[in-house]
């Protein structure tokens, strides 16, 4: 079977997933894996468990927010690139609407009652 290979990106205490070369702040790693491997089979070469991960892009596109994770599924290609932030890591608001979404990213929140908005704002 062929292997891919996967530029895989580790944000803040999510490092440590990252083995001997990781930074305190980050870690980049190529991830080899068999062709056909999802995100969850990356999590698992990583030794990391899905709920320690907050936003995760996958080649720029919104996969998953905390409590929010419908691309453990999702198939890898060769090349594509990863990154995982931990759960403290801040996305400003102002590029929440209109995000580039994975298809299942999209699915999930368009079926979701509150489409992913959790804010509300009153006015006094």
């Amino acid at each position: 079977m062929k292997n891919i290979t996967i530029d895989t990106w580790l944000y803040g205490n999510l490092a440590r997933f990252g083995g001997p070369n990781a930074e305190s702040s980050h870690a980049n790693i190529k991830v080899e894996l068999p062709e056909n491997s999802t995100i969850q089979d990356l999590l698992t070469a990583l030794h990391m468990p899905s709920e320690e991960r907050g936003i995760t892009f996958i080649n720029g596109n919104l996969s998953a927010m905390p409590g929010i994770q419908p691309d453990l599924a999702h198939v890898l290609h060769d090349g594509d690139r990863v990154a995982f932030f931990h759960l403290q890591s801040m996305w400003p608001f102002q590029y929440r609407f209109g995000v580039a979404m994975i298809p299942e990213m999209a699915e999930h929140l368009t079926a979701s009652q509150n489409q992913g908005i959790h804010h509300a704002y009153h006015v006094k």
